[in-house]
């Protein structure tokens, strides 16, 4: 019995106790709940409204480009921009404001403005006035947007003279274009290239810019002035049609990109990763607080295959052999082309077009013409043409063809530039024989030549077996250079057999002279196709002057294809490239006398009309060649279009030994250290 009793009142014990304690951890609790609710609601109502944004961006700067030996030839110049940065509430006449506070400060570039950008201006400006553009009864019956396009219609030229006369507040109107161009929390830049004077006068009123700043920026200089500047193409606004893309790329739509050429073409190497402040705020659109910085970074630096002191040569080279010809009595010998290779990579060492401009009475840089140009090339096609023959089994190594005028109805004679007689194959390109090819075109199509005499059978289709046997040199084909454009020339369709005829001696279909340069390579590394590049490095970005150690990426040798030859057939037509410009007939042989290296090639001479109405008879002289002969380095693809003066013309060949000359020259002297190791070990 005491047992039992003792038992039941030790439970009654134990569930008090907790009783008790359940008791008070909901004592605390409701005493917890009443501090955030009662005491620091307030607080923590405040911070459930804020909202996070990452939008602030400043630019950054962009890679540099270095030529193969390290040496700058796209910089960036220091510079500060003003910028400015609208908060999501900030009011019109806020930043009407700032604008004409700004106007005092500095000057700005009023061309931008448009008279849509005036009309807006006039409207904020002359509240009054403008209302007094609608009566009273559109006013109640208009939407407010159809009412602000009816003000805006109505508005003219007498109202926009207010502005456009009136010098300040122009400025004070170009100022809010640029300030209104922005989105909330982004950073717009109102004018690039600060004076002292400008940043002086700005920082000293800061306090009295809400939204306004100076940033540290950079623009694009050339120390080369206008050396390839053209190849090293522009930056510009984001083209509509593709601002989706950069969108998702994390661009922001007022974003300077690459929009041509190099800086297009590699735009995602050279871009730099801006520098961000990272907001906190309300709802209404204040920033609480200090930003958070996040760093930027410049983008990646790139060394191209061309050598710049080469590229400097070539330049002058093109237009003093110009001006010469000019002087020999040829007027319309206003441009001209030529690239130099390594055929065994495809590393563009010097590339470059001049071009006459009548404005100027002066040769300015052309270098786009070697991509978007293309022309008749004449007998410089002519290995390709010897080549085809032995693959298509018409002629072999030694076959003998007489050279003599071709008579076919309704047709003007074919021939050579003289009568040859019997020439064999290597002779044929020595002494650049038209009949000879035409003869490889006639027995590829069938064709049973009689002279004088019509309706003889050929197979058209012969015009697709000589295209698909040229397209391996890259003859009609893009050569895949690495740039954002470039054309493939003109392919002029099936057509008859004088036509057939004229596509072997490259007086028919059209060629870039980059596809010269890519034909002339292959033959001369024995038939590969290399595609030609511009890029050879791309380094890390460096902070101080150099080039950084870290290589990111770098271009490997890309072979296209292999042409279908064999290798006897490919040394066969080298030798007869190698007679070109050394044998007793060789067609430059003379303008190769006295060089100290070895060297091939061939020219080229055709036949063209040209002018406002083709009224003009004249010739496009062109020259392909390699040297070493034995081991070659460079091969050179030379381009001399529309020219007036009789077939003896030499500019094409002058240009070619001296570019030839110029490479050689250069390959002996010292080059610089191109990275910042090597420049500590040469210190």
């Amino acid at each position: 019995m005491i047992k039992e009793k003792m038992k039941k009142t030790h439970v009654p014990f134990r569930l008090n106790i907790l009783f008790l304690f359940v008791f008070l951890l909901f004592s605390i609790l409701i005493l917890r709940l009443g501090m955030i609710q009662i005491v620091q609601g307030e607080d923590f109502e405040r911070i459930s409204e804020q909202t996070e944004n990452v939008t602030a961006k400043s630019s950054a700067p962009r890679g540099k480009m270095y030529d193969r030996y390290g040496r700058v030839i796209v910089d960036n110049e220091p510079t500060f921009t003003l910028t400015y940065i609208r908060n999501q509430n900030t009011k019109q006449e806020e930043r009407l404001e700032v604008a004409r506070k700004l106007a005092s400060f500095i000057e700005m570039d009023t061309d931008k403005v448009t008279e849509r950008d005036l009309k807006d201006f006039w409207i904020m400006t002359r509240p009054e006035k403008a209302k007094a553009k609608l009566s009273e009864e559109e006013w109640e019956e208009l939407e407010s947007k159809k009412a602000y396009r009816l003000q805006i219609d109505r508005i003219n030229e007498e109202d926009l003279k207010e502005i456009t006369s009136d010098k300040d507040e122009l400025k004070i109107a170009a100022i809010k274009r640029q300030m209104d161009s922005g989105y909330a929390l982004s950073s717009q830049s109102i004018k690039k290239g600060l004076t002292r004077e400008e940043i002086a006068q700005v920082s000293e009123n800061l306090e009295d810019l809400p939204g306004v700043d100076i940033s540290p920026d950079a623009e694009r200089v050339y120390p080369y002035d206008e050396t390839m500047e053209t190849m090293f193409g522009n930056l510009g606004q984001i083209p509509k049609e593709s601002l989706d893309a950069y969108t998702m790329k994390g661009y922001d739509n007022n974003d300077l990109v690459g929009i041509s050429y190099l800086e297009k073409q590699y735009e995602d190497l050279l871009r730099g990763q801006k520098s961000m402040k990272k907001y906190v705020t309300d709802k209404s659109g204040k920033p609480i607080g200090e930003p958070e910085v996040i760093p930027g970074k410049r983008g990646n630096d790139l060394v191209l295959t061309v050598d710049i002191d080469l590229q400097q040569e070539l330049e002058t080279i093109l237009e003093e052999e110009l001006r010469k010809a000019r002087a020999r009595g040829n007027p319309y010998a206003d441009r001209a082309y030529a690239i130099g290779m390594d055929p065994d990579t495809g590393e563009i060492l010097a590339f470059g077009g001049t071009k006459y401009s009548s404005e100027d009475n002066e040769y300015i840089e052309y270098s786009y013409g070697t991509l978007s140009e293309a022309y008749e090339m004449g007998s410089a096609v002519k290995g390709a043409s010897v080549l085809t023959g032995y693959e298509t089994g018409v002629i072999g190594h030694g076959t003998t063809l007489y050279d003599t005028p071709i008579s076919i109805p309704a047709t003007k004679d074919k021939a050579s530039y003289a009568n040859l007689g019997w020439v064999n194959d290597v002779e044929a390109l020595e002494r650049s024989s038209n009949v000879y090819m035409f003869r490889i075109a006639m027995m590829m199509a069938g064709y049973d030549y009689v002279p004088n005499t019509s309706g003889i059978p050929w197979d058209p289709s012969t015009f697709n077996d000589v295209r698909y046997h040229f397209n391996q040199f890259g003859l009609g084909n893009k050569t895949g250079i690495d740039m954002p454009i470039e054309t493939t020339g003109i392919n002029g369709g099936i057509q008859q057999i004088g036509n057939l005829m004229d596509l072997m001696i490259g007086q028919f279909d059209t060629y870039t002279p980059l596809q010269m340069a890519q034909y002339i390579s292959t033959i001369a590394n024995d038939g590969k196709r290399i595609q030609p590049h511009f890029l050879k490095e791309v380094h890390e970005a460096s902070n101080v002057d150099g080039l950084s150690n870290i290589i990111v990426d770098q271009f490997d040798t890309n072979v296209m294809n292999h042409i279908q030859m064999s290798q006897s057939d490919i040394n066969r037509v080298q030798n007869g490239l190698w007679r070109v410009t050394n044998a007793s007939n060789g067609t430059a042989t003379k303008y190769f006398k006295g060089t100290d290296f070895t060297h091939a090639g061939k020219t080229g001479t055709a036949e063209v009309k040209f002018g406002r109405d083709n009224n003009i008879d004249g010739f496009n002289l062109t020259f392909v060649g390699y040297a070493p002969y034995e081991d070659p380095e460079i091969a050179l693809a030379v381009v001399v279009p529309s020219l007036s003066s009789d077939r003896n013309e030499s500019v094409n060949k002058d240009i070619a030994r001296r570019l030839f000359k110029a490479y050689f020259d250069l390959k002996d002297e010292p080059k610089p250290a191109a990275s910042i190791e090597e420049k500590e070990k040469e210190e």
